[in-house]
């Protein structure tokens, strides 16, 4: 009975963490608490990332009819009826976690919306991650097989998301800041949902309007196409490059946003609650044994933690992505407990292949997995945790949640 109250508390605060912090939710908070559109003048609408659909949906709530025209690019199965069928947007569902030839189809029609629209007509920007796989611009002479492969080493490597968006920018046309010199003096009002450590905007889907001022290196083994793709590209321009032009830009949601969702909520439900403020980062088995001791060295009450961990893929990977591995490990360490639950899923409601969230594990998880047949230690090794949470019955499931702010790692000890 103890263990299933903290599963369903766990599950019932990430929910609340995520709609707190939904794209349209967001955008109408921040269009309506910031001036620098003007009521009912017109405007046009630009939405790319995993929350796009979200993100337009509470502009469009906002703005209404001030709305003249937009472009919308979104993971595939993340549109909605409501701006699917809006006459005066396109929208394009493009590929997430790869990118494939429909990322280069869309960064074709972000350049065609961006040449027709009409001179003076202020431009309403919402991105969020996921942006960098789901559009793209290559130099000549490079297309979906560089593109592909260049991101398949990218997810075989143990690098955070600033160095693999590094490599990205760097053989892009369109990111590194690039694509906001091509729009030149047109007047920018731009809305970001945050995936990374920072809320750094240079590297929120690759940095499309911001250039990096700390450029990261690129890693040593790069192969060698993916140097002739980064000698091909444009040079990045400097944050001095950009510095005249006009671009007011604000962060609308985060994942420290999220946390503090669930501290107050917590709070206001008489839970003795501990906000844990560093974010996770590094490898995934480190950080979910760290999270264990954490908890086990902890008061009890409801611990929330925050961040986005980095695992190696092999050739082959199976089931799940980095919140499930590291839920897996944290469920190694829980084994025969009876007193610690913990929560780690993705706020996009993905985590790597797959529909599933993440997890929700305690001290019989490896148990039950055992019973239905798995190892534990072989399905991480195999980078195929999903498959044995499947088998415990600790899956989580929400489908696109419309945000995107890493991932939620949320502990009860009793």
């Amino acid at each position: 009975m103890r263990a299933a109250f903290a599963r369903e508390l766990l599950q019932r605060f990430f929910a609340h963490a995520v709609s707190s912090v939904s794209g349209d939710v967001a955008m109408a908070r921040a269009l309506r608490r910031r001036g620098g559109i003007a009521p009912d003048a017109p405007v046009a609408v630009l939405a790319i990332g995993k929350a796009a659909d979200s993100m337009c949906r509470g502009a469009l709530d906002v703005l209404g009819d001030a709305v003249q025209i937009g472009l919308l690019i979104t993971k595939q199965g993340h549109l909605s009826t409501r701006v699917r069928t809006d006459p005066r947007l396109h929208s394009i569902e493009s590929a997430h976690p790869l990118p494939d030839q429909r990322s280069l189809d869309a960064g074709v029609a972000l350049t065609r919306f961006l040449d027709e629209l009409p001179a003076g007509l202020p431009l309403l920007v919402m991105l969020s991650g996921g942006a960098s796989s789901l559009v793209e611009e290559l130099p000549d002479g490079f297309g979906v097989e560089s593109l592909t492969g260049m991101n398949r080493w990218l997810l075989s490597r143990d690098l955070p998301i600033d160095r693999v968006n590094a490599v990205r920018r760097s053989v892009s046309c369109i990111k590194g800041g690039r694509l906001r010199s091509r729009l030149g003096d047109r007047s920018l009002h731009v809305y970001l949902i945050s995936d990374v450590p920072g809320d750094d905007p240079s590297v929120i889907g690759s940095g499309l309007l911001f250039p990096s001022a700390d450029e990261q290196p690129l890693p040593d083994d790069l192969p060698a196409e993916v140097g002739a793709m980064a000698a091909a590209a444009p040079p990045q321009p400097r944050e001095a490059d950009l510095r005249h032009l006009a671009t007011d830009w604000q962060i609308v949601a985060s994942n420290r946003l999220a946390r503090e969702a669930v501290v107050r909520l917590a709070r206001r439900e008489g839970l003795q609650v501990w906000h844990h403020r560093e974010l996770i980062e590094g490898n995934t088995a480190t950080a979910g044994r760290d999270i264990v001791r954490r908890l086990a060295q902890g008061e009890a009450g409801l611990h929330v933690f925050g961040g986005e961990t980095t695992v190696r893929l092999p050739p082959d990977p199976g089931r799940g992505g980095r919140a499930q591995a590291l839920a897996l490990q944290a469920a190694l360490e829980l084994e025969g407990g009876t007193d610690i639950a913990l929560l780690a899923a993705g706020t996009d409601g993905t985590d790597g292949p797959g529909e599933d969230a993440g997890a929700v594990v305690d001290g019989d998880t490896c148990a039950r997995g055992r019973a239905a047949g798995l190892d534990p230690l072989a399905s991480l090794e195999a980078a195929d945790s999903g498959s044995f949470l499947a088998a415990s019955g600790d899956l989580i499931r929400t489908g696109p949640t419309g945000t995107n702010v890493m991932d939620l790692y949320l502990g009860f000890r009793s």
